[in-house]
């Protein structure tokens, strides 16, 4: 991760979220600030780890880093703000969660919330640097458990297997069962089905 050398210096936190795209559930948002003196191997882009390399390093990450926390934006605020705004808001109450407080932050991807410290999006940042790496993971994990426990209390929808995104067997399960409150109505399929219901 050649980019590290040129981050700045002090406790700079990695930010970075899980759940943009999916029908259901909140969209997750984890920052990280890593340990210089305990660090963790093997960590990148969640989505290029298994879901047990995933649930392994979150538990390194918990216990190793300087400070860690996360923050969520709920279906309700994802339908009423819009999913990039909710996005900022989940990402904005991770960033606010963490003690000691981040001198600086850097985001996955290339659209930075309003911080109250300094901030600075880096395109591919979950493969770049370590600390959104670190952040993907617990963004992704938090999210997926939140997935599985919504798959108990809503079951025949399959949550547990595609966590919301918009499956084959999501979009059946849609028009077979209905349409949930944890449905994001603001999206596209999920209106149409519930229209369709109506």
């Amino acid at each position: 991760m050649d980019i590290e050398s040129a981050l700045p210096a002090g406790r700079v936190a990695g930010v970075d979220e899980a759940g943009r795209g999916p029908l259901a559930g909140p969209v997750v948002a984890a920052a990280v600030i890593l340990h210089p003196g305990r660090p963790i191997e093997g960590l990148q882009d969640s989505k290029k780890l298994s879901a047990a390399r995933r649930d392994y390093l979150y538990e390194q990450i918990c216990d190793r880093a300087m400070a860690w926390a996360t923050g969520s934006a709920s279906v309700a605020e994802i339908d009423s703000l819009n999913i990039l705004q909710a996005t900022m808001l989940a990402m904005q109450r991770a960033v606010a969660g963490l003690d000691p407080a981040a001198e600086h932050a850097l985001i996955d991807g290339n659209r930075c919330p309003d911080l109250a410290c300094p901030v600075r999006a880096i395109v591919r940042g979950d493969s770049l640097v370590a600390a959104i790496s670190a952040a993907s993971i617990l963004a992704k994990v938090t999210r997926d458990r939140e997935m599985l426990a919504l798959d108990k209390d809503y079951p025949g929808y399959g949550f547990a297997s595609h966590k919301g995104y918009p499956s084959k067997a999501h979009l059946d399960a849609l028009e077979r069962l209905g349409v949930l409150p944890v449905h994001r109505r603001s999206f596209a399929p999920v209106r149409r089905i519930a229209q369709r219901q109506a």
